[in-house]
């Protein structure tokens, strides 16, 4: 007999789980929805030549590749024809390339789906993941006005999930870059010492302080001094950022293009009404992909900073140049919801979600069944969830039924309610009981269950 288990590096809830995380999905993709974002699904699988546009990276190392029973009796010829996506990114960029003339632009989407990496397997990676994304997607332009917009879903997303104080951190890659040439580090040595900045929260400044000394990078003592002190910068609200920025001096060109846009992101974030308790400038931010161009942002949780970033993006100029020679700029942001879900969970922050089922009628007498069947779907009309008993149990078996399920209600009209013409309400969140008349249950057990009456 084989053991039942998963594969590791994938999450597997119990349902009352499964509950919260959708709850979870459900909340995120209201709020993308109220800022005007469209959905899309793309297929969990691309043909290999779309999704792989770079041969040999790490990217390709991570990949499943999907073959048939019958491919596999064949002779094999290169790379299998498909494969699974690995980011909601390059789909959205072949998506983007594919139905160009007929998308409006700026193209606004947002994408939760599950992606598939072949990660290490170990405590808190996941080889099978969900993401939630936001894109704007602009033709030939996009206005440095969008990526204010995106701090202020972030704060709406958080804050509507409402698990525990976050701070958005913002940095821009035209400063940091504008930065790195007014100390003499141009080309791709700007990327290398990005790559490294990005590091100092996992690695720690010392770490990072030796390896841009050291023989790979060549910089001296001053440059690194500065390197250092820069990436310290660190400051909440508008007003602070402001200060802070100001406080740098003047730079080159492309340095103060990147202050002047961050500047406009600033004061466009007070008109958003995003409070300043909810975003800062930090210039350790740089986020190691080396497409983001502009702004970029990073999410963490002020209480439980080792948890690291639950939401992170920016600004690229070229989305989709694998496929089309269109010119694509845009700005979005990625939410790991899988891993942040089982972070939490954790960290203790998530509580036990109540079944998505409101009421549970209970059955006392199988004589009762056509009763019971006709009241639940009184309040299925009513627009409760409602499970029904099917056969008859002792009331302690269905009251401990209902509380492990996490139902909130059972309801009971055994012989003495029925001669009195009402329904028993046994509501175990609150660890009461109450009787509502038959005729006026369907509309007031509604209102009892939203807080609409007295218990």
């Amino acid at each position: 007999m084989i053991k039942p288990r998963t594969p590791p590096g994938v999450m597997e809830l119990l349902p009352r789980e499964q509950i919260a995380f959708q709850r979870m999905l459900d909340t995120i993709r209201r709020t993308f929805e109220r800022f005007g974002f469209l959905p899309v699904e793309t297929p969990v699988m691309e043909l290999s030549e779309v999704l792989l546009t770079k041969s040999g990276g790490e990217t390709e190392r991570q990949v499943y590749f999907v073959q048939s029973t019958g491919a596999l009796e064949k002779p094999a010829a290169g790379l299998p024809e498909l494969a699974l996506r690995f980011d909601l990114t390059v789909p959205l960029a072949r998506y983007v390339a594919e139905h160009e003339h007929a998308l409006a632009f700026p193209f606004r989407r947002y994408q939760m789906q599950r992606v598939y990496r072949g990660e290490r397997a170990q405590r808190g990676r996941f080889r099978e993941f969900y993401q939630c994304d936001i894109d704007v997607i602009g033709k030939d332009t996009l206005s440095p006005r969008f990526d204010a917009e995106i701090p202020a879903v972030i704060a709406a997303v958080f804050g509507q999930l409402a698990i525990g104080e976050f701070t958005i951190q913002l940095n821009h890659r035209k400063l940091l870059r504008g930065w790195f040439e007014g100390l003499g580090i141009a080309g791709e040595a700007q990327l290398l010492v990005l790559r490294e900045l990005d590091k100092l929260d996992k690695r720690g400044g010392e770490a990072v302080r030796a390896t841009l000394a050291g023989e790979g990078f060549g910089l001296s003592a001053e440059v690194v001094d500065r390197l250092m002190a820069f990436s310290q910068v660190r400051a909440r609200g508008q007003a602070g950022a402001l200060a802070a920025l100001e406080a740098l001096g003047p730079g080159t060109p492309l340095f103060e293009e990147g202050r002047a846009e961050l500047r406009a992101i600033f004061a466009q974030l007070a008109a958003l009404g995003v409070p300043d308790a909810r975003y800062a400038l930090n210039l350790s931010i740089a986020r190691g992909l080396d497409y983001y161009t502009g702004v970029v942002y990073e999410t963490t949780l002020d209480a439980y900073p080792q948890i690291g970033s639950i939401c992170s993006g920016g600004r690229y100029e070229n989305l989709a140049g694998h496929y089309t020679k269109s010119k694509l700029p845009g700005v979005g942001i990625s939410i790991g919801l899988t891993r942040l879900f089982y972070q939490l969970r954790e960290a203790g922050l998530l509580a036990a979600a109540d079944s998505s089922v409101d009421v549970l009628v209970a059955l006392l007498d199988d004589a009762d069944l056509a009763d019971m069947l006709a009241l639940s779907q009184q309040l299925r009309a009513a627009g409760l969830n409602v499970e029904t008993q099917l056969e008859p149990r002792k009331l302690k078996k269905q009251l401990e039924y209902a509380d492990k399920a996490g139902i909130r209600c059972v309801l009971l009209r055994g012989a003495e309610e029925a001669a009195r013409g009402v329904v028993a309400v046994k509501d175990l969140r609150r660890g009461e009981q109450y009787d509502l008349p038959l005729a006026e249950l369907a509309q007031a057990l509604p209102a009892r269950l939203r807080g609409g009456a007295a218990a």
